[in-house]
């Protein structure tokens, strides 16, 4: 058994190996599965200006990119949600959330505000095609951290089980799938209190992402605002409440933890397309 973490996606990333495995081998594993969260960032992230996500928002309406397939499948899946969601879920948000600061400017626009896209609800931004490629449909941004750290904690659960790991949690703070036949144990923060424990489960052979606004809530132009906000409007959720969702994968439990929490149901008809059941605290 080995643990390490290492601080990825803006958080901190723990991989707990419990196999009986030699210790060259499982630090190996765990080597293999930072890779891969360190591809996600790479391929992802808003602030890197080399990144899919950042040729994507720089394109012109009507241009067609090539992106990582890993990339594509995010994209995919975030449309998928939206559409399941009616736009709850809606990575075009970037606008809004440069607009209360809770994401920087890209640097190529931050000298030249008045080339910042505004948040459009349900304007289609871009749209995935045939052979992973990108087509840009109209001027705006996109932001895939409300799914690519649950995509990343899936891709490095597959790096372990290619090394023949069979026991493992990949934990993304917060964000976490758990392979193997063993329950773990968890404790979920309190809305009221994260310093302490709202709920407490087990899980096995699943992924759980809980989402809430306690850390990022801050006053805005008088009203409150947090990092997270409703697809359909641009409303901002800085609610008390925290959401969890389990599901088989950790990438569609993350994006799904947002359309809970916007809509306040924990039984809403997107979490049954992907297996998925929640909670709210």
């Amino acid at each position: 058994m080995i643990r390490r973490a290492q601080p990825w996606l803006g958080t901190l990333v723990d991989i707990g190996i419990f196999d009986a495995l030699p210790e060259d081998e499982a630090q190996r594993a765990a080597t293999l599965a930072f890779a891969a969260v360190a591809l996600v960032q790479r391929l992802m992230s808003f602030h890197d200006p080399a990144s899919d996500v950042s040729r994507l928002n720089r394109a012109a309406p009507g241009a067609v990119l090539a992106v990582d397939p890993h990339t594509w499948q995010v994209l995919r899946l975030a449309q998928r949600v939206s559409a399941a969601s009616g736009g709850i879920f809606n990575i075009a948000c970037a606008p809004q959330l440069v607009a209360w600061d809770c994401l920087p400017a890209p640097a190529d626009v931050a000298a030249t505000p008045l080339r910042a896209p505004t948040f459009a609800p349900g304007l289609e931004v871009l749209r995935c095609e045939d052979g992973g490629a990108v087509r840009k449909l109209a001027p705006g941004w996109i932001d895939l951290g409300g799914i690519a750290k649950g995509y990343a904690v899936d891709l490095a659960i597959a790096a372990l089980q290619g090394t023949g790991v069979r026991e493992a949690c990949v934990n993304a703070g917060g964000d976490l799938r758990v392979i193997g036949a063993a329950a773990l144990p968890l404790a979920i923060r309190s809305p009221a209190q994260p310093q302490a424990a709202g709920a407490h489960l087990s899980l096995r052979d699943e992924a759980l992402a809980t989402s809430a606004t306690y850390f990022s809530s801050k006053p805005w132009r008088g009203a409150s605002v947090s990092a997270l906000l409703d697809g359909r409007d641009g409303r901002p959720l800085a609610g008390p409440a925290s959401v969890s969702v389990r599901a088989p994968l950790c990438a569609a439990a993350d994006a799904l933890t947002k359309v809970v929490l916007a809509s306040g149901d924990p039984t809403h008809p997107a979490l049954a397309e992907f297996g998925a059941s929640a909670f709210i605290i």
